[in-house]
Order: C-alpha cells, then structure tokens, then sequence
C-alpha cells in the first residue's frame, strides 16, 4: 500500500512560481513510474507530467510544456512538480499517482492552485 500526499498549492500572482510535492509512503517508491495531473471545475482531468521510475525520463503536456518540470527523490520518497510563469488557466486542483502497469494504482488526495491575473 502507498499512501501519496501532496503539498505547496497556493493562491498566486499570473507569472509567480509554486513548487508542489507529493510525498509517499512505503518502500517500495522507487518502483513507481509518477505523474502529475490536474482538474479544473467543469472540466476533464489532465494529464500534467510524468517522470519513470529512475528519474530518467520525463514528459510533459503541450499546454505546460517550457514552464513546468517534474523530479523525484527516490531517497525522499517525493516527487516535485515546479510550475513557473502561471497563467489563470492553470487554476486547478492537481494531483499526483502512481502507476506500476497499465492503471494508475494509487492516488493523492490533490492541492488546489489558484492563480490570479
């Protein structure tokens, strides 16, 4: 069992930074690929970015992709998501998982980020 809980959401500024984490239990972290999605109200969840199970590789959406960069520390059971340059249309509630095969097994309870014009 993994427990994921995410933190660092805030209200901003449209240009202003946020960094979020998500922090996980258990040991087996390091098995995980990770993702980060998010929700905004009336709309589809999102896919945000990802990052593999070593940190080697990550992919990032079209619509973040130059102003957001996923991480993790396999050490710190954490993986980041740094968001730079927000926008109003960012304001969403973001999430993290985690996903060994081919469904996400576990998710984080999400950390609202309202950004401001």
């Amino acid at each position: 069992q993994v427990q994921l809980v995410e933190s660092g959401g805030g209200l901003v500024q449209a240009g202003e930074s946020l960094r979020l984490s998500c922090a996980a239990s258990g040991r087996s972290f390091s098995s995980y690929a990770m993702y980060w999605f998010r929700q905004a109200p009336g709309k589809e969840r999102e896919f945000v970015a990802s990052i593999t199970r070593t940190g080697d590789y990550t992919y990032v959406g079209d619509s973040v992709k130059g102003r957001f960069t996923i991480s993790r520390d396999n050490a710190k059971n954490t993986v980041y998501l740094q968001l730079n340059s927000l926008k109003p249309e960012d304001t969403a509630v973001y999430y993290c998982a985690a996903r060994q095969g081919h469904n996400y097994d576990y998710w984080g309870q999400g950390t609202q980020v309202t950004v401001s014009s």
